[in-house]
Protein backbone atom coordinates (compact mmCIF):
# COMPACT_ATOMS: atom_id res chain seq x y z
CA UNK A 1 0.00 0.00 0.00
CA UNK A 2 1.11 3.60 -0.84
CA UNK A 3 2.28 6.06 2.04
CA UNK A 4 3.09 8.98 2.42
CA UNK A 5 5.17 9.91 5.58
CA UNK A 6 5.27 13.88 6.36
CA UNK A 7 6.81 14.62 9.69
CA UNK A 8 7.31 17.03 12.43
CA UNK A 9 9.94 17.32 15.38
CA UNK A 10 7.44 15.29 17.06
CA UNK A 11 4.45 13.89 15.25
CA UNK A 12 4.25 11.27 11.85
CA UNK A 13 1.57 11.59 9.46
CA UNK A 14 1.11 9.00 7.09
CA UNK A 15 -1.00 9.59 4.02
CA UNK A 16 -2.32 6.30 2.17
CA UNK A 17 -4.91 4.28 1.07
CA UNK A 18 -5.46 2.68 4.49
CA UNK A 19 -5.36 5.37 6.58
CA UNK A 20 -7.89 7.85 7.67
CA UNK A 21 -8.23 11.02 5.34
CA UNK A 22 -5.62 13.30 5.96
CA UNK A 23 -7.20 16.77 6.67
CA UNK A 24 -4.68 19.72 5.62
CA UNK A 25 -6.00 22.78 7.08
CA UNK A 26 -6.18 25.83 4.69
CA UNK A 27 -6.54 28.84 6.72
CA UNK A 28 -2.62 30.18 6.74
CA UNK A 29 -2.89 31.66 3.11
CA UNK A 30 -3.25 35.50 2.84
CA UNK A 31 -4.81 35.09 -0.72
CA UNK A 32 -7.95 36.60 -0.65
CA UNK A 33 -7.94 37.80 3.19
CA UNK A 34 -6.64 41.71 3.14
CA UNK A 35 -7.01 41.89 6.81
CA UNK A 36 -4.71 39.24 6.92
CA UNK A 37 -2.40 40.47 4.57
CA UNK A 38 -2.06 43.91 6.40
CA UNK A 39 -1.46 42.16 9.56
CA UNK A 40 1.42 40.14 7.69
CA UNK A 41 2.53 43.62 6.15
CA UNK A 42 2.77 44.89 9.83
CA UNK A 43 4.65 42.56 11.50
CA UNK A 44 1.59 41.45 12.62
CA UNK A 45 0.95 37.22 13.56
CA UNK A 46 -1.22 36.84 16.17
CA UNK A 47 -4.05 35.59 13.51
CA UNK A 48 -1.75 33.06 12.12
CA UNK A 49 -1.34 31.93 15.49
CA UNK A 50 -5.24 31.85 16.51
CA UNK A 51 -5.38 29.81 13.09
CA UNK A 52 -2.85 27.43 13.38
CA UNK A 53 -4.28 26.37 17.00
CA UNK A 54 -7.95 26.73 16.05
CA UNK A 55 -7.45 24.56 12.69
CA UNK A 56 -5.46 21.56 15.19
CA UNK A 57 -7.90 22.17 17.35
CA UNK A 58 -10.80 21.18 14.95
CA UNK A 59 -9.29 18.27 13.53
CA UNK A 60 -6.09 18.83 10.92
CA UNK A 61 -3.37 17.10 11.29
CA UNK A 62 -1.24 18.73 8.81
CA UNK A 63 -1.11 22.60 8.26
CA UNK A 64 -0.57 24.59 4.85
CA UNK A 65 1.31 27.66 5.13
CA UNK A 66 1.21 29.95 2.25
CA UNK A 67 3.10 33.19 2.07
CA UNK A 68 1.41 34.64 -1.05
CA UNK A 69 0.74 37.86 0.21
CA UNK A 70 0.44 41.45 -1.15
CA UNK A 71 2.11 44.06 0.70
CA UNK A 72 0.83 47.01 -0.67
CA UNK A 73 1.62 49.75 1.01
CA UNK A 74 5.51 48.38 1.16
CA UNK A 75 4.99 48.27 -2.80
CA UNK A 76 4.01 52.11 -3.00
CA UNK A 77 7.39 52.79 -0.78
CA UNK A 78 9.78 50.38 -2.53
CA UNK A 79 9.22 48.73 -6.00
CA UNK A 80 11.06 45.40 -4.98
CA UNK A 81 7.95 44.65 -2.82
CA UNK A 82 5.88 44.24 -6.45
CA UNK A 83 8.19 40.73 -6.78
CA UNK A 84 6.95 37.70 -4.68
CA UNK A 85 10.38 36.46 -5.43
CA UNK A 86 11.30 39.08 -3.12
CA UNK A 87 8.32 39.31 -1.01
CA UNK A 88 7.93 35.51 -0.05
CA UNK A 89 10.87 33.61 0.88
CA UNK A 90 11.04 35.98 4.03
CA UNK A 91 7.38 35.76 4.59
CA UNK A 92 7.91 32.42 4.37
CA UNK A 93 10.75 31.43 6.80
CA UNK A 94 8.82 33.93 9.18
CA UNK A 95 5.39 31.89 9.11
CA UNK A 96 6.78 28.79 9.59
CA UNK A 97 8.81 29.78 12.40
CA UNK A 98 5.49 31.31 14.16
CA UNK A 99 3.73 27.96 13.43
CA UNK A 100 5.79 25.96 14.68
CA UNK A 101 6.13 28.00 17.70
CA UNK A 102 2.12 27.12 19.11
CA UNK A 103 1.38 23.77 16.84
CA UNK A 104 3.39 20.50 16.65
CA UNK A 105 1.62 19.00 13.56
CA UNK A 106 3.74 18.52 9.68
CA UNK A 107 3.64 21.29 7.69
CA UNK A 108 2.98 22.31 3.83
CA UNK A 109 4.50 24.49 2.53
CA UNK A 110 2.98 26.44 -0.24
CA UNK A 111 3.96 29.11 -2.83
CA UNK A 112 4.60 29.36 -6.11
CA UNK A 113 7.75 30.73 -6.02
CA UNK A 114 11.05 28.67 -5.45
CA UNK A 115 12.54 30.60 -3.28
CA UNK A 116 9.63 30.63 -0.64
CA UNK A 117 9.63 26.48 -1.20
CA UNK A 118 13.08 26.39 -0.28
CA UNK A 119 13.16 29.41 2.46
CA UNK A 120 10.10 26.87 4.07
CA UNK A 121 12.17 23.67 3.60
CA UNK A 122 15.29 25.24 5.85
CA UNK A 123 13.07 26.57 8.41
CA UNK A 124 11.08 23.61 8.90
CA UNK A 125 12.02 21.08 11.38
CA UNK A 126 10.75 17.60 10.18
CA UNK A 127 9.80 16.27 7.13
CA UNK A 128 6.92 18.86 5.60
CA UNK A 129 5.08 18.27 1.90
CA UNK A 130 5.90 20.39 -0.40
CA UNK A 131 3.03 22.49 -2.55
CA UNK A 132 3.72 22.61 -5.51
CA UNK A 133 4.93 21.08 -8.58
CA UNK A 134 2.94 20.99 -11.91
CA UNK A 135 3.92 19.92 -15.64
CA UNK A 136 5.00 22.63 -16.28
CA UNK A 137 8.77 22.50 -17.89
CA UNK A 138 10.18 25.43 -15.87
CA UNK A 139 8.72 24.12 -12.53
CA UNK A 140 9.46 20.49 -13.11
CA UNK A 141 13.26 22.03 -13.06
CA UNK A 142 13.27 24.13 -10.61
CA UNK A 143 11.06 21.90 -8.13
CA UNK A 144 11.92 18.58 -8.17
CA UNK A 145 15.60 19.08 -7.36
CA UNK A 146 14.72 20.76 -4.29
CA UNK A 147 12.24 17.49 -3.58
CA UNK A 148 15.12 15.42 -4.18
CA UNK A 149 17.76 17.63 -1.92
CA UNK A 150 15.83 17.92 0.83
CA UNK A 151 14.07 13.92 0.80
CA UNK A 152 10.54 15.13 1.04
CA UNK A 153 7.25 14.71 -0.77
CA UNK A 154 5.13 17.03 -2.67
CA UNK A 155 2.03 17.93 -4.71
CA UNK A 156 1.88 17.58 -8.18
CA UNK A 157 -1.05 19.42 -9.87
CA UNK A 158 -2.47 18.55 -13.09
CA UNK A 159 -1.71 21.13 -15.53
CA UNK A 160 1.13 22.17 -17.33
CA UNK A 161 2.09 24.15 -20.55
CA UNK A 162 -1.05 24.44 -22.39
CA UNK A 163 -2.99 25.19 -18.87
CA UNK A 164 -5.65 23.83 -17.44
CA UNK A 165 -7.53 20.98 -19.56
CA UNK A 166 -11.48 20.00 -18.51
CA UNK A 167 -10.41 16.25 -20.12
CA UNK A 168 -9.64 14.15 -17.53
CA UNK A 169 -7.57 12.07 -19.48
CA UNK A 170 -4.96 14.70 -20.06
CA UNK A 171 -4.88 15.55 -16.46
CA UNK A 172 -4.09 12.09 -15.81
CA UNK A 173 -1.32 11.71 -18.31
CA UNK A 174 -0.24 15.05 -16.79
CA UNK A 175 0.00 13.85 -13.05
CA UNK A 176 1.75 10.30 -15.16
CA UNK A 177 4.27 12.63 -16.66
CA UNK A 178 5.17 14.27 -12.88
CA UNK A 179 5.53 10.82 -11.86
CA UNK A 180 7.80 9.92 -14.63
CA UNK A 181 9.98 12.92 -14.49
CA UNK A 182 10.00 12.76 -10.36
CA UNK A 183 11.15 9.05 -10.98
CA UNK A 184 14.53 10.88 -13.22
CA UNK A 185 15.67 12.49 -10.19
CA UNK A 186 15.08 9.62 -8.19
CA UNK A 187 12.02 10.58 -6.34
CA UNK A 188 9.42 7.50 -5.55
CA UNK A 189 5.71 7.12 -6.39
CA UNK A 190 4.92 7.05 -2.98
CA UNK A 191 6.34 11.06 -2.17
CA UNK A 192 4.05 12.00 -5.25
CA UNK A 193 0.44 12.93 -4.18
CA UNK A 194 -1.47 14.14 -7.23
CA UNK A 195 -3.92 17.02 -7.41
CA UNK A 196 -6.01 16.11 -10.10
CA UNK A 197 -7.91 19.50 -10.24
CA UNK A 198 -11.67 19.44 -9.16
CA UNK A 199 -13.03 22.15 -11.20
CA UNK A 200 -16.26 23.69 -10.11
CA UNK A 201 -19.84 21.78 -10.43
CA UNK A 202 -21.08 24.97 -11.05
CA UNK A 203 -19.49 26.08 -14.47
CA UNK A 204 -19.03 21.89 -14.94
CA UNK A 205 -21.87 19.77 -14.33
CA UNK A 206 -19.72 16.65 -14.20
CA UNK A 207 -16.97 17.98 -12.42
CA UNK A 208 -17.80 15.16 -9.88
CA UNK A 209 -18.23 12.28 -11.42
CA UNK A 210 -15.06 13.43 -13.52
CA UNK A 211 -12.50 13.55 -10.53
CA UNK A 212 -14.00 10.31 -8.83
CA UNK A 213 -13.31 8.67 -11.56
CA UNK A 214 -9.94 10.34 -12.02
CA UNK A 215 -8.75 9.64 -8.60
CA UNK A 216 -9.54 6.16 -8.69
CA UNK A 217 -7.45 5.78 -12.16
CA UNK A 218 -4.52 7.46 -10.33
CA UNK A 219 -4.75 5.10 -7.41
CA UNK A 220 -5.13 2.30 -9.84
CA UNK A 221 -2.60 2.48 -12.51
CA UNK A 222 -0.33 5.29 -10.68
CA UNK A 223 -0.25 3.96 -7.18
CA UNK A 224 -0.11 7.82 -6.22
CA UNK A 225 -1.94 9.27 -2.98
CA UNK A 226 -3.85 12.35 -3.58
CA UNK A 227 -5.56 15.74 -2.97
CA UNK A 228 -7.31 18.82 -4.09
CA UNK A 229 -8.34 22.19 -2.91
CA UNK A 230 -12.07 20.79 -1.41
CA UNK A 231 -13.72 23.81 -1.49
CA UNK A 232 -13.52 24.42 -5.40
CA UNK A 233 -16.13 22.10 -6.51
CA UNK A 234 -18.60 24.43 -4.70
CA UNK A 235 -17.27 27.51 -6.05
CA UNK A 236 -19.85 29.77 -6.98
CA UNK A 237 -23.01 27.77 -5.86
CA UNK A 238 -24.96 28.86 -2.93
CA UNK A 239 -24.96 26.47 0.17
CA UNK A 240 -21.36 26.20 -0.67
CA UNK A 241 -20.43 23.89 2.95
CA UNK A 242 -23.51 21.55 2.25
CA UNK A 243 -21.76 20.53 -1.46
CA UNK A 244 -18.05 20.05 0.20
CA UNK A 245 -19.84 18.03 2.93
CA UNK A 246 -21.23 15.89 0.45
CA UNK A 247 -18.56 15.80 -2.34
CA UNK A 248 -15.49 14.81 0.73
CA UNK A 249 -17.03 11.44 1.55
CA UNK A 250 -17.65 10.79 -1.78
CA UNK A 251 -14.05 11.52 -3.10
CA UNK A 252 -13.00 9.72 0.35
CA UNK A 253 -15.04 6.30 -1.13
CA UNK A 254 -13.28 6.84 -4.37
CA UNK A 255 -10.24 6.32 -2.65
CA UNK A 256 -8.87 10.35 -2.53
CA UNK A 257 -6.51 9.99 0.79
CA UNK A 258 -6.27 14.34 1.75
CA UNK A 259 -7.60 17.58 1.07
CA UNK A 260 -6.39 20.72 1.50
CA UNK A 261 -9.88 21.91 3.31
CA UNK A 262 -10.92 24.45 6.16
CA UNK A 263 -11.42 22.15 9.32
CA UNK A 264 -13.17 24.71 11.53
CA UNK A 265 -16.39 23.94 9.40
CA UNK A 266 -17.68 21.49 10.92
CA UNK A 267 -20.42 20.46 8.85
CA UNK A 268 -17.44 19.36 6.55
CA UNK A 269 -15.48 18.19 9.42
CA UNK A 270 -17.97 15.83 10.42
CA UNK A 271 -18.58 14.25 7.04
CA UNK A 272 -14.83 13.36 6.96
CA UNK A 273 -15.05 11.49 10.51
CA UNK A 274 -18.19 9.57 9.14
CA UNK A 275 -16.57 9.06 6.33
CA UNK A 276 -13.45 7.38 7.94
CA UNK A 277 -15.75 5.21 10.09
CA UNK A 278 -17.49 3.76 7.03
CA UNK A 279 -14.15 3.17 5.21
CA UNK A 280 -13.13 0.68 8.37
CA UNK A 281 -10.64 4.20 9.42
CA UNK A 282 -11.61 5.03 12.54
CA UNK A 283 -11.21 1.90 15.00
CA UNK A 284 -14.04 0.98 16.85
CA UNK A 285 -15.26 4.54 16.31
CA UNK A 286 -13.23 6.24 18.48
CA UNK A 287 -12.98 9.23 16.81
CA UNK A 288 -16.78 9.28 15.83
CA UNK A 289 -17.31 8.88 19.30
CA UNK A 290 -15.18 11.80 20.45
CA UNK A 291 -17.06 13.89 18.32
CA UNK A 292 -20.31 12.54 19.82
CA UNK A 293 -18.91 14.24 22.53
CA UNK A 294 -18.21 17.37 20.79
CA UNK A 295 -21.11 18.14 19.40
CA UNK A 296 -22.86 17.59 22.52
CA UNK A 297 -20.70 20.16 24.29
CA UNK A 298 -21.49 22.69 21.39
CA UNK A 299 -25.16 22.30 22.63
CA UNK A 300 -24.32 23.92 25.94
CA UNK A 301 -22.54 26.85 24.54
CA UNK A 302 -19.15 25.72 23.65
CA UNK A 303 -17.27 26.61 20.29
CA UNK A 304 -16.21 23.87 18.19
CA UNK A 305 -12.81 24.32 18.59
CA UNK A 306 -12.92 24.45 22.21
CA UNK A 307 -15.33 21.44 22.88
CA UNK A 308 -12.71 19.97 20.24
CA UNK A 309 -9.84 20.56 21.98
CA UNK A 310 -11.67 19.34 25.50
CA UNK A 311 -12.69 16.04 24.04
CA UNK A 312 -9.34 15.63 22.41
CA UNK A 313 -7.52 16.03 25.75
CA UNK A 314 -9.82 13.62 27.49
CA UNK A 315 -9.26 11.06 24.70
CA UNK A 316 -5.60 10.94 25.09
CA UNK A 317 -4.17 13.25 22.32
CA UNK A 318 -5.68 11.91 19.22
CA UNK A 319 -6.29 14.54 16.92
CA UNK A 320 -8.88 13.56 14.02
CA UNK A 321 -8.58 9.91 13.93
CA UNK A 322 -4.69 10.47 12.65
CA UNK A 323 -1.59 8.34 14.69
CA UNK A 324 0.31 10.75 16.01
CA UNK A 325 3.68 9.12 17.25
CA UNK A 326 7.36 11.19 18.89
Amino acid sequence: MTRTTVESATKTVVIGFDEPFCVIGERINPTGRKKLAAELEAGDFSTVEKDALEQVACGATVLDVNSGAVFTNKMAEDPRYADNNFVEPPLMKALIECVQRVVDVPLCIDSSVPGALEAGLNATTGRPLLNSVTGEEERLELVLPLVKKYNVPVVAISNDDSGISPDPDVRFAVAKKIVERAADFGIPAHDIVVDPLVMPIGAMASAGQQVFALVRRLREDLGVNTTCGASNVSFGMPNRHGINAAFLPMAIGAGMTSAIMNPVRSVEMEAVRAANLLMNHDPNGGEWIRLAKVLEAMKEGASFAEASKAATGAAGGRRGGRRARG
